[in-house]
């Protein structure tokens, strides 16, 4: 699942981050592991203080996120997904409603920087699909 201010952009946000935020259920899924191979990339787990990560050519863009502030599980937070078409692929996005929820749980200063803009491309979104529901 995409997460945090990448998920949001893909959603329409108008904000910039300089990576994108993985949420796994299951960091141990075999397919995890071919698909990095597949692009040069590897899955490291974590250390004794290290966080698990991603390490590869390419790999410094992405993230893997544990857990996200303020939310569920990864499998309550699943059915607060989007799903987003690339090419043949439709990525899992977490919704701007629960990445405006986890980032006001967050509290740190970057996310309160965002959580105004995160807020009206929320309102933004819900304005549109209720205009679009009435026609």
């Amino acid at each position: 699942m995409i997460v945090g201010l990448s998920a949001a952009t893909l959603q329409g946000a108008p904000v910039v981050t300089q990576d994108v935020d993985l949420w796994f259920e299951n960091l141990g899924e075999p397919k995890i592991s071919s698909a990095l191979q597949e692009v040069g990339a590897a899955y490291v787990p974590p250390g004794n203080f290290n966080p698990p990560m991603i390490a590869g050519a390419g790999a410094e863009l992405f993230d893997i996120v544990l857990r996200m502030d303020g939310l569920g599980t990864f499998a309550e937070e699943s059915r607060n997904c989007v799903e987003i078409p690339l090419g043949r692929q439709k990525l899992m996005v977490l919704s701007l409603e629960r990445i405006l929820a986890s980032k006001i749980a967050a509290n740190r200063a970057k996310d309160l920087l965002t959580i105004p803009v995160l807020r009206d491309a929320l309102a933004t979104t819900q304005s549109m699909k209720r205009r679009t529901k009435r026609k």
